[in-house]
């Protein structure tokens, strides 16, 4: 059985939308498949919605012989550089965040975080007073049954 990654067509009338699917060479291109491993909409209203494949899917059909059409190859080509021009993107915007506060000026983080600084120990305090008479309450009816059985004891 030889296994083939390709499109199968979708969608109506000059509006295409394609899956690409791993099949079996003999199948029809609309038919039986084996395993849906993404999509690609080429007339998509977003550049991100246009192509969603599953590259590790893909990687483990390639392993056990599967061979990709030249489209299904292009499309896969294409993914790999989004997903790594996505991941090297995330990186610069990452380092720039945390640096970025260090490089500002000392006093105006001061004044930004004495409000802050000032509220919250509010905030804590006073659901610490509403817990306390609580904490006693459940202490004095754990006593209590104690001091019972020392009772009955004697």
């Amino acid at each position: 059985m030889a296994l083939k990654i390709r499109l199968q067509r979708h969608g109506a009338s000059h509006r295409p939308f394609y899956r690409l699917v791993v099949t079996e060479a003999t199948a029809r291109r609309d038919g039986r498949f084996v395993e849906v491993l993404g999509t690609y909409e080429p007339q998509a209203k977003r550049a991100t919605d246009e192509l969603n494949l599953k590259v590790d899917r893909i990687d483990y059909w390639k392993s056990v012989g599967a061979k990709p059409t030249d489209t299904a190859a292009s499309l896969i080509r294409k993914a790999r550089r989004e997903t790594a021009a996505a991941e090297a993107a995330e990186v610069k915007t990452e380092a720039p965040k945390t640096e970025a506060p260090k490089t500002e000026a000392p006093a105006a983080e001061v004044k930004t975080e004495a409000p802050k600084a000032k509220a919250a120990p509010k905030a804590k305090a006073a659901p610490k007073a509403k817990a306390a008479p609580k904490a006693k309450a459940a202490e004095a009816k754990t006593e209590a049954p104690a001091a019972e059985e020392t009772k009955a004891e004697a």
